[in-house]
């Protein structure tokens, strides 16, 4: 085995930026997250930072119909979903000093402003933004003793908002030396039907607008419908200054987790590695093309309903669309996801209320406001009374107790005083440290938090016998402990808590699957490592059971 840089006297760590061009949402997480793939398959341990140059400090208070996913850490940290790719795709753990926004950025320099740091100084972009953006990458690097760090940059470049931390990247190799920072830009290359042609000019002039901004990127990714030729990837390489090898294809596949073997097979691998000088091992997929092979080879397929409000745009649902894939592979079946939105249930919109009752399981997922609320407790009612799997997650779990004291308690009032607060009947409540709480971002209820699992319950057993995990959390409001024992004396079950009473989880003991969570479970899913409470779903959806 080859000695890792971070063992070499005196090594620094490598730096891998990854910017982007002509258009948004190309897919820089998925390229970013796959080159950690393809370097974790080398030995070699690699970090991720995502920087948004957004002057919200976080993600939290932003709607995900704007910015998909809300994405929680460990540490309790709204961020970026791209730190999802990162985590499912590199198999670790991050936190929120991995997710840079400007707001954060700002927020340092001010208050070392008024602390006197600067004292006498006019404080600039330059030098003091971009030395403490400098930093903050630095940080994480030396924090995470990882061999290399991959640092994207959201946006475009051109992006007015981006402009600081473009310089302050390429001071960053200045100062590192060119052999330790490299960059690779990932453009869209479009192909024109009319006239049967891979359109190059776009690429041409976004590397130029990052070459003005003193970048050169040593790689290029190009993102496009279909593959590229040899002769448009010279074309590429002639205009860009970059050499021909290092012109990267990275046409659409049917699945994410393909790409870090379509850039693999194009040996970007061995390029990355030898332009920064990296000593790794060789490739090992092994497990990366069981869990491909797993989900190509189903034989079955089964569908889930996923009943949502933001169903228009699946991004935002991201954790879960892949913890349900993650799931399906480790049952050995296809999982088909039909996004219903719980405004048209609640309607009585008779196509959608067909997608619910042909999915072989429900899912209802966490979300804020009380647009659809009536629409997803119908579909936890529908699943209860006709015994298919469900699933409810943060607010699923709390509709999912408002259903049921309904139409099994008699309490027809019943609701959460988020929706209704002044319900008779507020079985769902504002959880007791939230009350007096004006400010909106980074507050709730957030990060991992133990769960005490009941032994003999379901959930128990889904988590191979374990007493506690650690699960993630994004709530403000609870199930009103008043209610709890009534509830159970009905026959719905608690299996979980938190050490200091709080519910957590639940379950119908004479149910095929009826679970809910307020927790995250989707967060922590991983192709290796599925989500213990997807499982037990996507197995009892199958008509298979735990063992």
């Amino acid at each position: 085995m080859l000695s890792r840089v971070s063992e070499r006297e005196g090594a620094l760590v490598k730096f891998v930026v990854i910017t982007g061009g002509v258009v948004s949402g190309i897919g820089k997480g998925i390229t970013t997250a796959s080159i950690g793939r393809i370097l974790r398959a080398r030995g070699l341990e690699v970090t991720a930072v995502k920087i948004d140059p957004y002057i919200n400090v976080d993600a939290g208070t932003m709607n995900p119909f704007q910015h998909g996913e809300v994405f929680v850490t460990e540490d309790g940290v709204e961020t970026d979903l791209d730190l999802g790719h990162y985590e499912r795709f590199m198999d670790v753990t991050l936190s929120g000093a991995h997710n840079i926004t400007t707001g954060k950025i700002y927020q340092r320099v001010i208050e070392k402003e008024r602390r006197g740091d600067y004292l006498g100084e006019t404080v600039q972009v330059i030098p003091h933004i971009t030395d403490e953006i400098k930093s903050w990458i630095r940080e994480v690097g030396k924090a995470s003793g990882a061999d290399v760090v991959l640092v994207e940059i959201g946006g475009t470049v051109g992006d007015i908002e981006g402009m600081p931390f473009y310089e302050a990247v390429r001071q960053l190799q200045l100062e590192e030396g060119r052999e330790n920072v490299m960059f690779v830009h990932l453009t869209y290359v479009p192909y024109l039907e009319h006239v049967h042609e891979l359109k190059t000019k776009p690429t041409q002039h976004s590397v130029k607008e990052l070459r003005s901004l003193g970048i050169q990127p040593d790689a290029i990714v190009c993102r496009c419908e279909r593959p590229l030729d040899d002769g448009v990837k010279r074309k590429i390489a002639l205009h860009t200054n970059v050499p021909r090898e290092a012109v990267i294809d990275a046409h659409d596949v049917d699945l994410v987790y393909k790409v870090p073997l379509l850039l693999e097979r194009q040996g970007f691998g061995d390029y990355i590695c030898e332009r920064l000088g990296l000593d790794a091992d060789e490739p090992d997929y092994s497990d990366w093309l069981d869990f491909v092979t797993r989900i190509e080879e189903a034989d079955d397929e089964i569908r889930i309903a996923v009943v949502g409000k933001y169903v228009d745009l699946p991004d935002a649902y991201i954790s879960i669309r892949e913890a349900l894939v993650h799931a399906g592979a480790h049952v050995g079946v296809g999982v088909d996801v039909a996004w219903v939105d719980s405004e048209a249930l609640e309607a009585g919109d008779s196509e959608a209320w067909e997608e619910v009752k042909d999915a072989d399981g429900v899912l209802v997922p966490g979300g804020f406001g009380k647009r659809g609320v009536e629409g997803k407790i119908e579909a936890v009612r529908y699943a209860r009374e006709n015994d298919v799997p469900f699933l409810g997650i943060c607010l699923g779990f709390q509709l999912a107790v408002v259903e049921y004291a309904r139409s099994v308690l008699g309490l027809e009032d019943a609701h959460s005083t988020e929706f209704n607060p002044d319900t008779d009947h507020p079985v769902v409540d504002l959880l007791p440290e939230q009350r007096g709480v004006k400010r909106k971002g980074g507050t709730m209820r957030l990060g991992a938090e133990p769960v005490v699992l009941e032994g003999g319950s379901l959930l128990r057993r889904l988590y191979d016998d374990r007493e506690i995990v650690l699960e993630r959390h994004r709530h403000r409001y609870e199930v009103n402990p008043s209610y709890v024992r009534e509830l159970e004396d009905h026959g719905l079950r608690f299996s979980g808590h938190s050490p200091d009473g709080r519910m957590e989880a639940l379950e119908l003991p004479d149910h095929p699957y009826f679970v809910g969570t307020q927790f995250h479970p989707e967060f922590k899913s991983r192709p290796g490592d599925p989500s213990p409470p997807f499982v037990g779903l996507i197995e009892a959806a199958a008509g298979q059971g735990p063992d």
